[in-house]
């Protein structure tokens, strides 16, 4: 192994397995994209072009540092799974949102397909602007590229991806209006003076009852 270099292997398409050394700092950029572990990749060895895609990266597990690379060859017409993110469109214009205040609830964020090398998607979008409160988008129902699948998909395996419902009601603590806070301010005040005037009252009785005898 080369200082600053990764060992990596590209394979398939019938062809001879291919080993070579690709830099480290590129190499790790690379990775650092997302695109980078779905998309179909170009590999230059001297005047060679391979046309591939990342099957394998082995990191070092305490420093995370890249070990090797395993690239397999696609030509346009090779089948793929690949997994590829989703891209929820139009959710300012969500008929839900905008006329009964619905919040939008993403439940499938990525979605795995089989589809051609030569036709693989950045993303796929999920249009969101005719979904009513309580209505939902399942995946039998989103719209994949030409020559796509959802491997394993049935009515059975079929999954909710995003849904509209109505938000949580928020318990409000009852609102004294002044007026009647007055009134019962005004009330407590008058039986407290009811009672003064009677403990008075009872006092004096008590003083004259005492001069009598």
């Amino acid at each position: 192994k080369v200082d600053g270099m990764v060992p990596a292997i590209v394979y398939g398409d019938e062809k001879e397995s291919l080993n070579l050394k690709l830099h480290l700092n590129e190499l790790t950029k690379a990775s650092q994209n997302e695109l980078f572990y779905t998309q179909v990749l170009l590999i230059k060895n001297g005047d060679l072009e391979e046309k591939v895609v990342l099957k394998e990266l082995q990191r070092d597990p305490a420093k995370g540092k890249l070990l090797h690379a395993d690239f397999q060859r696609v030509s346009r017409k090779t089948k793929l799974k690949v997994v590829i993110p989703m891209n929820f469109v139009n959710e300012d214009e969500c008929v839900g949102v905008k006329n009964d205040g619905g919040l939008i609830t993403k439940a499938i964020r990525e979605v795995e397909i089989m589809c051609l090398a030569g036709n693989i998607p950045e993303s796929i979008d999920v249009d969101v602007s005719e979904l009513e409160l309580g209505a939902s988008i399942r995946l039998t129902e989103i719209a994949l590229p030409e020559g796509s699948e959802i491997p394993g998909l049935t009515e059975e395996t079929d999954q909710m991806v995003v849904s509209v419902n109505a938000p949580k009601a928020v318990e409000e603590e009852p609102v004294i209006e002044e007026g009647e806070e007055g009134a019962a301010e005004e009330g407590a005040a008058e039986e407290g003076a009811a009672e003064e005037g009677g403990e008075e009252s009872a006092s004096e009785d008590s003083a004259e009852g005492s001069e009598e005898s």
